[in-house]
């Protein structure tokens, strides 16, 4: 199998275009995106019945990619194993990894993992692009009694205290997904190009800090993604958990343009255009870039990424 491609036997829910999705930008994302809050962690292991007497066990994080995840998890747990279907993100995964990780090729629905390994599951930015039910079911599967099972996402942009520059971003990612949904329609060359037009701006609905959720409108290359907003209810519904949550926590950073910039372009459909040949003109990224240096100022800036965990615990024995 060659760098994040995948073949239909192992892949037999189609979600391969998920995964081939990230592919050919894995440094980047690797250096740009955030580590959950560190107090996260601790509720986690609180959530698991982790003490000094009994300490976290094993992890296993579900769509690990570049291995970020994992390297915090690491932090507070003595095993994870990172669940990863795209060669390119193990890659750089494998080349980073901490004494306590390692990685595995293998789906969030089929992770080829034994069955009652984990203490806790992971699935940090990862599970909108999980088929839920298979991977409710594996989730389950892998979990011992009392086990702890935390979807993880960060809202898009980061809070930068500053409105320009964050509509800016907003103005970039419309102008992004239009050329998505026209992609999605079969245009290519030099209509898929063209400048874009404002009914085109105001018919586009992927602004906001949950893209997926119009994930069933217009999805190009066979793509396919799950809303986050609806992941807690998703855990109640599959009758896997005991006891089901959602928490909210900031994490503070400070950054420079450059870096705020670069998480734009770590998403990935901005790359899988790029990929189309379309340009940082065509794209927004140009005009989002110098709205951001005017903002920016020549300074870094204090930034919160705000996370929502939804999290699910399995009964005890």
């Amino acid at each position: 199998m060659s760098d994040g491609q995948t073949t239909s036997d192992q892949d037999p829910r189609g979600l391969g275009a998920n995964a081939e999705r990230f592919s050919g930008f894995a440094d980047l994302y690797d250096a740009v995106r955030p580590d959950p809050p560190d107090e996260l962690a601790q509720m986690l292991a609180d959530y698991a019945g982790g003490s000094i007497d009994r300490p976290i066990g094993t992890v296993v994080d579900l769509g690990s990619g570049t291995g970020l995840s994992s390297r915090w998890a690491e932090g507070w747990a003595p095993e994870v194993i990172g669940v990863e279907p795209n060669a390119d993100m193990r890659r750089v995964a494998t080349g980073r990894a901490g004494p306590g990780a390692r990685f595995v090729e293998g789906w969030a629905h089929r992770s080829g993992l034994p069955p009652g390994c984990a203490d806790v599951v992971l699935a940090v930015q990862a599970m909108h692009w999980m088929e839920p039910v298979s991977t409710l079911a594996e989730v389950a599967r892998l979990l011992r009694p009392g086990g702890v099972f935390a979807a993880i996402d960060c809202d898009w942009p980061p809070s930068v205290g500053d409105a320009r520059a964050e509509r800016a971003w907003s103005d970039c990612r419309t102008v992004i997904r239009v050329h998505e949904r026209r992609r999605a329609a079969g245009l290519a060359g030099s209509q898929l190009a063209a400048p874009v037009t404002a009914d085109e701006v105001a018919a586009a609905t992927a602004t906001g800090g949950d893209p997926h959720r119009h994930a069933g409108q217009d999805q190009p290359w066979g793509v396919r993604s799950w809303p986050k907003d609806g992941h807690l209810a998703r855990l109640r519904a599959s009758g896997h958990f005991a006891w089901c949550t959602e928490v909210a926590l900031g994490r503070l950073d400070e950054a420079g343009v450059d870096r705020f910039v670069d998480l734009l372009r770590s998403q990935g459909d901005y790359q899988t255009l790029r990929q189309l040949g379309l340009g940082d003109d065509q794209l927004g990224v140009t005009a989002f870039a110098a709205e951001c240096a005017r903002a920016f100022g020549g300074r870094p800036r204090r930034w919160v990424f705000s996370y929502r965990a939804r999290i699910g615990v399995t009964a005890p024995a």
